[in-house]
């Protein structure tokens, strides 16, 4: 007798009747109230981490097969790890919806091919899409590689063919991403880092030494003030900014939020100011102003950690808008006076008493002065009261036992001045001592699980490996390349640690090109493609709308929806012979060419590019490392294979590459020797092994290493454990100096799982491995006073103990340097001081000026009215023609995320579709009642370049500002929708922004440009 629940009830109920019925044998066979299975009794549990933003969560995945040589895993429930220091057990919606990403009906299951003119996707074999891609891109490379170029310069370069590398594939994949490219010679190498974060290494670097996040996440709870400007923490990594919330709660610390719109981290905030978009630089200076003139800094910190003693060339000057040195014609700084003025024996000038005029901090003074309350209100729209708020709050640390942080994403990276942006606040903190201090810091939170990774392997057009810069063609031996390269410090005495660069270069040499790299070939130079131009986004898609390239490898990235000028971005991929897109989704750039009514009106039949979609694996089915933004390198297990016929990257990448050599051994062609010279001797040359490829990373020693006593130091074959142990010799090898000591000969370091916290301050050294050597907070040298001893006691991280530095965290600075040696705690820079003054390291001057964005509703510049934008930002020619007036677009438009969809990827996912499943637009009160336009409404958001349409959302958050006398209104473009995935189709938002870019780092201006809105 078959029962249910309810029905198992309804006998009890009877009493004696269901006894009797028992009685009779009409008993039920199982009642189905009996406590149902735990659903994870017999599953494999894997660890795993996030594949989204770059907190980088523990992520439990559960699958189901016993481990049988035929059994297939399958992932049906996936939760946070309780034991990671970072999450501590949670997931944001994103996370939370994870499960369904990585089931997504968009999967891609099988190699498929759209040929020329087609309308539809054809299925084809591996076979077949390894052998016509190999053809095509010989083809491509025979007919356009340049050996050599006009000057009879050997310089190896494809500049014909381009590829996109992912932001969320493992390290182990870039590093084989990086090896195939350069083995081809492409020049124009690119990955995710150069649209979102790029600004961050080109500010960072040149004010502390590396352009990375100071602190970490956990480390956010030890501050008195957080300073969000730029980002929206509470919405684009909410697991993250629980350590915000712990700082507020456990130490008091108050949260300032200063951002066009009132965000989800505004919400929680103690202070929060609105802001015009674009106008950031001028609020920052406008606070390094008033901490200058009411006397908030830092004295001894300033004196002695920062360049403000050091005396700048008597040529420097800043009037009218323009720093010297600037050529009309060319659009570019001569930058030869933007340096110290030096002495008989080449040392830089100082002055100690901080009064000679010509001091940095005088001079910094001077330029900040303009920048007064009034004039912060005027160009920026933020109330004289509120900024005066924040400047004293923020003015409050400037004392030795108290700090801030300050937390910031795309907010400030996406803009023409982003760079400089970051250079402020650098400024700021330095003012303030808070710089390698607990609870300090500049914090830059990535967008991606991994472009901390893709950035740290040089997957960028002229980087290498490391941060090492990738050769130009004018410099034609490896010995002007070091000469240029490797930096000479201004003061006696200093670290300067970049001196150590023939070390670092030769390993990687030795790295990529094993025996075949020798002294006498100076260790494989001259493979190495060498650079004429910039071959970053911006220029790619211009160079391809002008059909000056061929072909394209797209790897995990979704550049029709991620370049700025959609309709641009689309010329351009229409005019290529071929694409390859290497993905686990199905993504717009894969369907350019397909038409999709409105959201992409195109004719098929006019588009001849050829086009491979080739599956791939997820991070759940990869084992490998990932970098968050903290630096730390963690691994994460595969927990199954990939669906259908997908493949691993390295795989799809092995077997590509494998075909071309062995064509050009079989066939000849253009310049073969640097395709067949790279080392690619893995255990199985098709399909490397992540285990295999993070020791290559870390490097090993090639030969037995002995010291000058003849003492071993490296056996032959041994792992190294630092990259002090590498040599410039050829002894040692090493894919990524700054990752030496990630995989030693104790094993898998970004394995460990140690998440104990001794100190209390978060400095968790035993949870994965963070670069470089494990530091958790850079330049804590800093944390401690000249004498050595910690500016704050009660946070304490590493103090001078009589004979060596010892503490909580590897100390960032020389073990035994004595404290009276006075060597600068910024040991990656040249004079061993934080850069108040950049010298010559960025395009548009050493200290930071607001310019208007180029798309401005004011169209003029209080400050210097005669030149109103950036003289050096990047925008060619026919691109100026794209750019609106305020008289047409008279409305600023600012793009950013929302928490439950994550850019372009989790509309896929049909949990977080049902969250957010149409598109929509902010559109603040004030303008809604002027247009006539209500909550729900259809309205067109319309720019120079082209349209969107969406739902309007009527909001308060976003108010009306005052800028220079004139009212401005500003629209919230949520950048998320698309016309694939699981969500209904909408518009790519990118459709709206300029294609216009930082003059450093290239990143293309999508935070503030113009716009208008009509009711549909």
């Amino acid at each position: 007798m078959h029962i249910n629940r309810r029905s198992f009830f309804k006998i009890c109920a009877g009493g004696m009747a269901g006894t009797t019925l028992s009685l009779l044998g009409f008993a039920p066979t199982a009642a189905l109230a009996n406590i149902r299975e735990y659903k994870l009794l017999r599953a494999k549990e894997t660890r795993n981490n996030c594949t989204y933003c770059s907190v980088g969560c523990g992520m439990l995945i559960y699958s189901r097969g016993d481990g049988a040589k035929n059994a297939i895993s399958s992932i049906y429930h996936i939760e946070g790890d309780p034991d990671h220091p970072v999450s501590r057990g949670s997931l944001c919606p994103k996370g939370a919806g994870v499960l369904d990403y990585i089931h997504s009906e968009q999967r891609l299951k099988y190699p498929e091919y759209r040929a020329p003119g087609s309308n539809e996707w054809r299925r084809i074999s591996w076979e077949e899409a390894f052998d016509r891609i190999a053809r095509l891109m010989k083809e491509d490379r025979d007919a356009n590689f340049q050996q050599k170029n006009a000057q009879g310069v050997t310089v190896n370069r494809w500049p014909t063919t381009g590829m996109l590398c992912s932001s969320a594939a493992s390290n182990e994949t870039g590093l084989l991403d990086h090896k195939f490219a350069r083995a081809l010679g492409i020049v124009a190498l690119e990955n995710q880092a150069r649209l979102c974060h790029g600004p961050t290494v080109s500010a960072l670097a040149p004010s502390f030494g590396r352009g990375a996040m100071t602190n970490n996440w956990n480390d956010i709870k030890n501050a008195n003030v957080v300073m969000i400007m730029g980002g929206n923490p509470a919405e684009a990594h909410p697991v993250g900014f629980k350590w915000v919330i712990e700082a507020k709660t456990h130490n008091k610390a108050k949260v300032i939020v200063v951002d066009p719109r009132f965000n989800r981290s505004a919400a929680v905030a103690d202070i929060y100011a609105p802001l015009r978009a674009g106008s950031d630089v001028a609020f920052l200076m406008g606070l390094t102003n008033y901490l200058l003139q009411h006397d908030h800094i830092q004295h001894e910190y300033v004196k002695h950690y920062t360049n403000a003693s050091l005396i700048v060339s008597e040529g420097f000057s800043f009037e009218a808008g323009l720093f010297s040195g600037y050529d009309e014609a060319t659009q570019k700084y001569d930058k030869s006076s933007w340096h110290y003025e030096l002495d008989a024996n080449g040392a830089a000038k100082r002055d100690m008493t901080l009064t000679h005029p010509r001091c940095v901090l005088n001079l910094l003074k001077k330029h900040a002065s303009r920048y007064t309350p009034e004039m912060v209100s005027r160009l920026c729209g933020t109330a004289k009261e509120d900024f005066l708020a924040i400047c004293q709050t923020i003015a409050s640390t400037s004392v030795p036992d108290r700090t801030a942080t300050f937390l910031y994403a795309l907010g400030w990276t996406h803009h023409t001045n982003g760079a400089q942006i970051i250079r402020t606040a650098a400024i700021v903190q330095l003012l303030l001592g808070n710089i390698g201090m607990p609870g300090g810091g500049i914090n830059a939170l990535r967008g991606h699980s991994n472009v901390q990774g893709y950035t740290d392997l040089g997957l960028l057009a002229q980087s290498l490996p490391g941060y090492l810069p990738l050769p130009s063609e004018k410099q034609t031996t490896l010995a002007s390349y070091l000469q240029q390269a490797t930096p000479v410090s201004p003061l006696p005495g200093q670290v300067n640690y970049w001196q150590n660069t023939d070390k670092f270069f030769v390993s990687l040499m030795k790295s990529f090109y094993g025996d075949n790299a020798t002294a006498e070939n100076q260790w494989g130079y001259d493979w190495l493609p060498k650079w004429d131009k910039s071959y970053d986004c911006l220029a790619l898609a211009d160079m391809m709308e002008q059909g000056q390239f061929n072909g394209f490898i797209i790897q995990g990235f979704n550049p029709l929806a991620a370049f700025p000028n959609k309709n641009k971005a689309f010329r351009a991929f229409s005019r290529l012979k071929y694409m390859v897109v290497i993905d686990p989704l199905s993504t717009e750039t894969a369907s350019f060419w397909q038409h999709h009514g409105e959201f992409n009106d195109v004719d098929p039949a006019q588009i001849q590019t050829e086009v491979f979609r080739l599956p791939s694996s997820c991070f759940a089915e990869e084992n490998g490392s990932v970098a968050n933004s903290s630096r730390w390198l963690q691994w994460h297990w595969a927990a199954a294979e990939p669906p259908g016929e997908a493949l691993h990257d390295g795989k799809i990448l092995g077997n590509i590459f494998l075909r071309l050599r062995e064509r050009y051994r079989q066939e000849g062609g253009a310049a073969p020797e640097p395709l067949l010279a790279m080392s690619w001797n893995y255990t199985d040359p098709s399909n490397p092994e992540p285990e295999e490829v993070a020791r290559e990373s870390n490097g090993w020693a090639l030969t037995d290493i002995y010291d000058d006593s003849g003492k071993l130091l490296l056996k032959k074959g041994q792992q190294i454990s630092s990259f002090a142990e590498l040599r410039n010799d050829g002894t040692t090898a090493s894919g990524c100096w700054i990752y030496a000591g990630s995989w030693t000969q104790e094993g898998n370091q970004m394995a460990r799982r140690d998440n104990a916290d001794p100190s209390g301050l978060g400095a968790i050294s035993g949870w994965a491995w963070a670069w470089p050597a494990n530091r958790r907070i850079l330049y804590n040298r800093a944390s401690a006073d000249p004498q050595g001893k910690a500016w704050d006691p009660q946070r304490k991280l590493i103090e001078w103990d009589g004979k060596r530095w010892q503490g909580y965290d590897v100390p960032d600075y020389p073990l035994t340097a004595a404290p009276e040696k006075q060597i600068g705690p910024f040991i990656m820079l040249p004079d061993g001081m934080g850069h108040l003054f950049a010298l010559d390291k960025l395009a548009d001057g050493p200290f930071p000026e607001h310019y208007e964005p180029m798309e401005s509703p004011t169209a003029t510049n209080p400050l210097h009215p005669e030149q109103v934008h950036s003289p050096v930002v990047r925008i060619f020619p026919h691109d100026v023609k794209t750019l609106g007036k305020a008289d047409a677009f008279p409305y600023v438009a600012t793009t950013y995320s929302i928490t439950e969809l994550f850019r372009h990827w989790t509309k896929h996912a049909r949990l977080n579709a049902i969250a957010q499943p149409e598109q929509f637009v902010e559109i603040g009160a004030e303008l809604a009642a002027d247009k006539g336009i209500s909550a729900g409404d259809s309205v067109r958001v319309s720019s120079q370049r082209g349209y969107i349409k969406a739902k309007a959302v009527v909001t308060k958050r976003l108010r009306r500002l005052t800028i220079d006398g004139r009212q401005v209104d500003t629209i919230g473009v949520p950048c998320h929708w698309g016309f694939e995935g699981a969500t209904q189709k909408g518009f790519l938002a990118n459709t709206l922004s300029p294609s216009v870019g930082d003059a450093n780092s290239q990143t293309p201006e999508y935070k503030a440009f113009l716009v208008n809105v009509e009711k549909v």
